[in-house]
């Protein structure tokens, strides 16, 4: 019965590992069988400088050492020939297996970039239908035509309610059409009431909204609201008697607690813990701005290297490319949206390409080096011996 737990798992990798041994035992191997020719060669000549001093008693013995040292030869060129045609073989799987890794990391890291940008449009979604429906809410609706301070005080009594079992919001509001907080859900954390957020851009879309189905947004800020929390915010319009064509009263926002989410998404990637040491996973918009960060620089930073316009303009893809001096492998995927609702963000992994170390590149030609050394000093004796 075929055993699998003896079998080692294939990757990229494991492939261009190998070939790095290979090629080291054949240079190893390749470099012995020269010091034994030259050895040979050595023991050679000093046997032919013994025969002739043997004279006639020594003829026979001097061809035969004469044979040696020419299968000696013959031997020296078939290793030259072996180490020329495996060069040759080993530079060509080492360039098939560092293809098949960019690849093979490529579209890994750009599945993984699609399944973030999913997760991140799928929970915005949500969002925006929580936005229309409490829009409609009699309490919310209330506020604002009645604008008693009992009607406001219910209004924030059930944003507090609803607060309660959603506790992805950082807090909700109600706004009158000047764009003044009229009332929140957690008055006790954020004294929101009484401020203008006429110039937000959440309230600003929501007011220019035609009916109830639409909704406005603003995109991720630190908000003044929540004490300059890294937000998401929802808006819509509020309307005359919950109608989705009812004129309009204020604008209900809702806050999305941006920076717990982004986090959570970023830092929890299905990746190894050496991966997660050498990968960066962030959201970014179209431009590359940072809206979430695996490194922690979320709106502190732009993602850029080149070719980056050509591989955002697809729904997914992957390149290798320098980013910050660094060759990395880089997978992407734009949103494809949920439902009705899309960012037009994109998921972005970067993971850094492993190289060897430059102490191991610098150890093995010293040593190459030396042994050419050593192997020509005996070919410069055995010639001025002879």
């Amino acid at each position: 019965m075929y055993n699998n737990s003896n079998t080692e798992q294939f990757s990229p990798e494991v492939v261009a590992s190998l070939t790095n041994t290979l090629d080291s035992v054949m240079d190893k191997t390749i470099t012995a069988i020269d010091r034994v020719n030259d050895q040979i060669r050595v023991l050679a000549l000093n046997a032919r400088i013994e025969a002739a001093r043997a004279g006639d008693a020594g003829k026979a013995f001097n061809i035969v050492a004469m044979e040696i040292a020419g299968l000696s030869n013959t031997s020296t060129t078939v290793v030259a020939n072996l180490k020329r045609r495996s060069r040759k073989t080993l530079t060509r799987i080492s360039k098939i297996s560092e293809s098949m890794s960019a690849s093979f990391k490529g579209v890994r890291l750009s599945d993984l970039a699609r399944m973030n940008i999913d997760l991140v449009d799928r929970c915005l979604y949500e969002r925006s239908c929580d936005v229309r429906w409490w829009a409609t809410d009699a309490s919310v609706v209330n506020a604002l035509a009645q604008k008693s301070p009992k009607s406001l005080e219910h209004a924030s009594q059930r944003l507090r309610t609803i607060l309660e079992s959603y506790t992805v919001y950082s807090d909700l509001l109600v706004c009158n059409t000047a764009g003044q907080v009229v009332a929140n859900g957690r008055p006790d954390l954020f004294r929101s009431v009484g401020t203008d957020a006429s110039d937000t851009a959440w309230f600003q879309t929501a007011m220019q909204t035609r009916t109830g189905r639409e909704y406005g947004f603003h995109s991720v800020h630190n908000s003044s609201c929540v004490n300059n929390r890294p937000s998401v915010v929802f808006s819509a319009a509020i309307r005359e008697n919950g109608l989705i064509d009812g004129r309009v009263l204020g604008v209900l926002g809702i806050i999305f607690n941006w920076e717990t989410f982004a986090n959570d998404i970023v830092r929890n990637v299905a990746l190894s813990d050496e991966e997660k040491s050498s990968t960066r996973v962030c959201i970014v918009d179209s431009t590359g701005h940072v809206l979430a960060d695996s490194a922690g620089r979320m709106q502190n930073d732009a993602i850029d290297f080149g070719g980056r316009s050509r591989l955002f303009a697809s729904k997914a893809g992957h390149v290798v490319a320098e980013v910050a001096g660094t060759s990395c492998y880089i997978g992407q995927a734009k949103s494809a949206g949920f439902e009705t609702y899309a960012s037009g963000w994109h998921g972005i992994l970067i993971q850094e390409v492993a190289t060897v170390s430059d102490s191991t590149q610098e150890q093995r030609p010293v040593r190459s080096s030396k042994r050419r050394s050593e192997s020509q000093r005996r070919r410069r004796a055995v010639a001025s011996v002879g």
